[in-house]
C-alpha cells in the first residue's frame, strides 16, 4: 500500500516529520511518505502510531515536537511585482475576487457604499491581487462605491513606507462606450486601475441575445478594448461570455484580435457552470496553444457553480495554465454562485505539489473574519457543512473521528483551523461574565481577529454587559453575534429605544415600538398582528411610512440553552425607485435588501433585523438621489450593441 498523500498540509500547524524520514539538517516542513522506501512499521510511525498501535514513548516524543512545530509558521513566498500582462514567477496565481460584483448580484446581498468599503478593505488584507468593486454603469450609487473603493483601498495608505499591498480595482463594463466611460470614472483614481469588459461569444447567445454575426462581435470586442486603452488605462481584461460554449476556432480568433487591440488578461467564463472539470481544463490549455498572441496575456478563469463544480473546473484551469482566478468569498453569486475563495486557495496551499507547485499571495489566516464579514453585510449565511468556513468545517462529533483526534489531529484534519484565522482555545484560560472588564473582553476581541475602534466597542461593551447580566457565561459565537449586530450594520438612520409586546391564547398580539429618528426625535407607535413579530414590524411601518414587502424571514439560536442569542435575518423589497442595470441582460430590475438582528428576545432581534434591512434601503435611495445628477448618461445604460 502507496502512502502518496501528506496526512496533514497545514502551513502553522503541521506535524512534525517521522524520524525515519528526517534528514540530518532537522525536521523538513512537510511529509511526503514514499512506500517504496518505507518499512510497515515507518509508515505507521509516519501517522505518529506504534505498529501496535499503541502510545510508545517515540511517539509522544513526536507529539511534543509537534506542538512546538504548531508556533513556527513557513514564511510567505514573495508575490511578484503586478505587471498587468505578464507574471515574472510562472508558479504564482493571481487571485480576482469578484465579491463585491458578481457577488452583490445575489438576491438579497445589496450592499451600501460603505459596506462595499468596509468590505474592501478588508480583501486587502485578505491579500487579493484584484478586486473588481463593481459594476459602475448599473447605478449612480455603484460608480460611487467603486471610486470611493478605488481612493481609498486602490491607493498605498498615508505614511506607507512601499510595504502595504495595494490590490489592482476593477470596474466592470459591456462592450460599449458609455459603460466604458463609466468603468474608468470609477476606477482611474486607483494607483493599478483595471477596465473589465465583455461580450458573449457563444451561438445560443450571439443569436439569440445580441443577434449580431461572429465578425460582428468580433468586431466591437476589437474596438472597445482599443477605446478602452486610448482612455489611458494600461490594464483592459476582455471575457468572451459563455466560452464553455463557445466554437473553439471562433474563440481562438477573437482572442487575438483583442490582444491585438491590446487586452492584458483574458478571462475565459464558464458562464452558465456547463463543463465538467477535464473540459475546462482542456480548453484553458487549448487556448494557450492555439491563440496567436497568448504569450502577451494573461489567462484568467471564471468559474459559475450551476453543477456543483465551479471549484474544481477553476482547480483544473489553474492546472492547465490559467494565471489569474476568478472567485468570490463563501462562493456568492448569480445562481447557484462561483468559484469559492476559501477553498480555491486552500486547495491551492494544501495540494500545491500535485499543482505544480502553484502558490497565491492570499494571507488565510484573515479567511475566517473575511467570511463572517461578507455573511453579515450581504445576509447570506453559509450552510455548516460548508468546506473551510461553514460551522461544522473543524467539528468532530463521531466517537471514532474524536477519539483519532485526541491522539493525533492528522488523523482527521487536512487543515489547521489555524491557517484560516479560526482560533478558538484561550491560552489564558479567561472565561468571560458579567464581572469581566473592558481588557478581558478586548482580549477576547483580538483572539477572535477582531479589531474595532475604540468608539465601537464602547457601542459593543455596552450590548455585552446586557447579555452577561443574563447569561452566567458568555461564549465566543455569542460575541460575534453581537459583535455582528452591533458593528456590521449598515448606516443608521432609525434606531431601536424600546419594544415591548405581548401575545397569548387569550387575545390579539399586540406590541409597541418606540423608534429614534434621523432628527434625534422619539416616534412611538403601536399595532396589532398574527403574533408578536408581526406586530412589532406593523408598529416599525408606522412610524418609517416605506412601503416593504418582507421576503424571507428566518431565525437561528447561536448556542444551546433556553438563554441562548437568536438571531433573526429578514429580506424585505420596497417601492424604492432606482436606475440599477443587470451586469449580463442590461435590465432594470428592484433591489432586495437584507438585515440581520441579534437579541436573547426572539422580538428584539427580529425588530433589529427588520429595522437593519430597512436602514439600508434608506441609505441606498439616499444616495441613488443624491448622485443621480453627478454622472452624466448614468440613468439609462445601452444595451451591448
Amino acid at each position: 500500500m502507496a502512502f502518496n498523500a501528506k496526512p496533514y498540509c497545514s502551513t502553522t500547524a503541521k506535524p512534525p516529520t517521522p524520524a525515519a524520514h528526517r534528514s540530518p539538517s532537522g525536521p523538513s516542513p512537510c511529509i511526503s511518505v514514499r512506500a517504496a522506501a518505507v518499512s510497515p512499521r515507518a509508515r505507521h510511525s509516519a501517522y505518529g502510531l506504534s505498529a501496535a498501535g499503541n502510545a510508545s514513548s517515540s511517539t509522544v516524543r513526536l507529539r511534543a515536537l509537534a506542538q512546538r512545530t504548531r508556533a513556527q509558521p513557513q514564511p510567505p513566498r514573495r508575490r511578484p511585482e503586478y505587471v498587468p500582462n505578464r507574471i515574472d514567477d510562472p508558479n504564482y496565481v493571481r487571485i480576482f475576487d469578484t465579491t463585491l460584483r458578481d457577488g452583490e448580484q445575489s438576491p438579497g446581498a445589496t450592499m451600501t457604499s460603505a459596506e462595499k468599503l468596509v468590505v474592501a478593505r478588508q480583501l486587502a488584507r485578505l491579500g487579493v491581487d484584484v478586486i473588481e468593486a463593481g459594476f459602475p454603469a448599473s447605478s449612480p450609487d455603484d460608480l460611487d462605491a467603486v471610486r470611493s473603493i478605488a481612493i481609498e483601498v486602490g491607493n498605498p495608505p498615508p505614511g506607507d513606507d512601499g510595504g502595504a499591498h495595494v490590490p489592482v480595482i476593477c470596474g466592470l463594463s459591456r462592450c460599449n462606450r458609455r459603460d466604458i466611460d463609466a468603468a474608468w470614472e470609477a476606477v482611474r483614481h486607483a494607483r493599478r486601475p483595471r477596465i473589465h469588459t465583455f461580450i458573449a461569444t457563444s451561438e445560443i447567445h450571439m443569436q439569440h441575445k445580441l443577434r449580431k454575426t461572429p465578425d460582428q462581435v468580433v468586431a466591437v470586442a476589437r474596438e472597445m478594448v482599443a477605446y478602452a486603452r486610448s482612455l489611458g488605462c494600461a490594464d483592459v481584461e476582455f471575457s468572451p461570455e459563455d466560452a464553455g460554449r463557445s466554437n473553439r476556432e471562433f474563440l481562438y480568433h477573437i482572442l487575438e484580435e483583442v490582444i491585438k487591440a491590446g487586452a492584458t488578461t483574458l478571462n475565459i467564463p464558464d458562464t452558465v457552470g456547463y463543463t465538467l472539470p477535464y473540459e475546462f481544463g482542456k480548453l484553458i490549455s487549448d487556448i494557450k496553444e492555439n491563440t496567436p498572441g497568448i504569450e502577451n496575456a494573461i489567462i484568467s478563469t471564471h468559474c459559475q457553480n450551476d453543477l456543483g463544480l465551479a471549484t474544481a473546473n477553476t482547480l483544473a484551469g489553474a492546472h492547465a495554465g490559467a494565471r489569474q482566478l476568478e472567485v468570490t468569498i463563501n462562493g456568492i453569486g448569480e445562481r447557484a454562485g462561483n468559484a469559492s475563495l476559501e477553498e480555491v486557495v486552500m486547495a491551492i496551499k494544501c495540494r500545491g505539489e500535485l499543482l505544480d507547485g502553484l502558490y497565491t499571495g492570499i494571507n488565510s489566516q484573515h479567511i475566517t473574519l473575511t467570511s463572517k464579514m461578507v455573511q453579515e453585510h450581504s445576509g447570506l449565511h453559509v450552510q455548516p457543512h460548508k468546506a473551510i468556513v461553514g460551522a461544522n468545517a473543524f467539528a468532530h462529533e463521531s466517537g471514532i473521528h474524536q477519539d483519532g483526534m485526541l491522539k493525533y489531529k492528522g488523523t482527521y484534519e487536512i487543515i489547521s483551523p489555524d491557517d484560516i484565522g479560526l482560533a478558538r482555545a484561550n491560552e489564558f484560560g479567561i472565561v468571560l461574565g458579567k464581572l469581566s472588564g473592558r481588557h478581558a473582553v478586548r482580549s477576547k476581541l483580538v483572539e477572535l481577529g477582531y479589531e474595532i475602534s475604540d468608539k465601537e466597542f464602547e457601542d459593543f461593551f455596552k450590548r455585552y454587559k446586557e447579555v452577561a447580566e443574563k447569561k452566567k457565561r458568555v461564549t465566543d459565537e455569542d460575541i460575534e453575534a453581537l459583535l455582528s449586530d452591533e458593528i456590521f450594520q449598515p448606516k443608521v438612520i432609525w434606531s431601536l429605544a424600546d419594544v415591548q409586546a405581548t401575545c397569548g391564547t387569550l387575545g390579539l398580539s399586540t406590541a409597541t415600538v418606540k423608534l429614534i429618528g434621523p432628527d434625534g426625535e422619539e416616534r412611538i407607535a403601536c399595532s396589532v398582528g398574527t403574533g408578536p413579530v408581526d406586530a412589532a414590524h406593523k408598529a416599525v411601518d408606522q412610524i418609517i411610512q416605506i412601503p416593504t414587502v418582507l421576503r424571507e424571514y428566518g431565525m437561528t439560536s447561536v448556542t444551546e440553552g433556553i438563554d441562548a442569542i437568536a438571531t433573526t435575518r429578514v429580506v424585505v423589497t420596497g417601492d424604492v425607485a432606482n436606475n440599477s442595470k443587470h451586469a449580463l441582460t442590461g435590465h432594470s430590475f428592484n433591489r432586495s435588501f437584507s438585515g440581520s438582528g441579534a437579541a436573547m428576545d426572539i422580538v428584539v432581534s427580529s425588530v433589529r433585523a427588520y429595522l437593519s434591512a430597512l436602514n439600508k434601503m434608506c441609505s441606498f435611495a439616499g444616495a441613488a438621489r443624491a448622485s443621480s445628477t453627478e454622472v452624466p448618461g448614468s440613468a439609462s445604460v445601452q444595451r451591448a450593441e
